[in-house]
């Protein structure tokens, strides 16, 4: 998802910046590895982070010695996305609706394995949040992002998976996995006939991830104002819309307080949701 995202934007940005924007690639350890990459980095301007909510909204409180300060090491731009997520089985699941999901879920407590894109990533505390209110044990297998995950999803070697639309959206449209809800306040107008959680079966239910663009620590408030700007232009373009929308992203956008509110909400939301869960930090 952060890669399609990235892409999108690259070309638009080149216009405006009169330089090429290289999309740099950096998975492994819930973000962490691409994260420290960038709050290292020099702040002018040159490296940037396309962050997600797990990078700076929930990684704080899964690890233990997080080699960075969300807000101490990085300078918020831009609230580019809101990211839907969506519950996702292997068609081997006799299951066809979430209410069937749970009662089978239940029914074999530990002995389900839910897939994810690492401890602490949104996919991850999504499930948890699901099993917390739903009541249900499952076994979770995190992966060095989700798009490995979601492959294992496809072979078969794990049952179920909380995906990004964007992420799982071929799959479910190939029949390779089935949809059971999504996890947002309202229906993908990708997929009307998707149910949300809550009215599939589990009121109250709703989790987001999100995606924004932050710099190193220290970087020039007027050089953030012209990338946030940049971005801004980017966003509201046809085609990029087209594009974002096709691959089930909310669009954002904002100044960078926008962003920054964001990064506390949901920091303090991940707290209570870790603590409830029973999540340990790990090293």
């Amino acid at each position: 998802g952060t890669d399609i995202m990235a892409r999108s934007l690259a070309p638009r940005l080149n216009e405006r910046l009169g330089q090429p924007v290289v999309v740099d690639n950096r998975p492994g350890a819930g973000t962490v590895i691409g994260a420290v990459s960038v709050a290292k980095a020099a702040p002018d301007g040159y490296t940037i982070l396309l962050a997600t909510s797990t990078t700076l909204g929930i990684n704080p409180h899964i690890y233990k010695k997080l080699p960075y300060d969300p807000v101490a090491d990085f300078a918020a731009v831009v609230l580019i996305a809101r990211i839907p997520m969506v519950l996702t089985v292997h068609p081997s699941l006799p299951v066809k609706n979430l209410k069937e999901f749970i009662a089978f879920a239940k029914a074999r407590p530990g002995q389900l394995n839910n897939g994810s894109g690492g401890n602490g990533s949104s996919q991850h505390m999504a499930s948890e949040l699901f099993n917390s209110m739903a009541g249900l044990k499952m076994v979770h297998v995190p992966y060095k992002g989700g798009a490995p995950a979601m492959t294992d999803l496809l072979g078969g070697q794990i049952d179920l998976m909380f995906q990004t639309l964007p992420e799982a959206v071929q799959a479910i449209q190939s029949g390779r996995v089935r949809a059971l809800a999504v996890t947002s306040a309202k229906r993908s107008p990708v997929f009307p006939n998707v149910p949300t959680i809550a009215e599939a079966g589990l009121p109250g239910y709703e989790f987001e991830g999100w995606m924004g663009i932050a710099g190193p620590a220290g970087m020039p408030k007027d050089l953030v104002a012209r990338i946030n700007a940049d971005v801004n232009k980017a966003l509201a373009a046809p085609d990029v819309q087209t594009r974002l929308t096709e691959i089930t992203l909310d669009v954002a956008g904002g100044p960078p307080e926008k962003l920054a509110t964001q990064m506390r909400e949901q920091t303090a939301k991940m707290v209570k949701l870790a603590k409830d869960a029973g999540i340990k930090p790990v090293d």
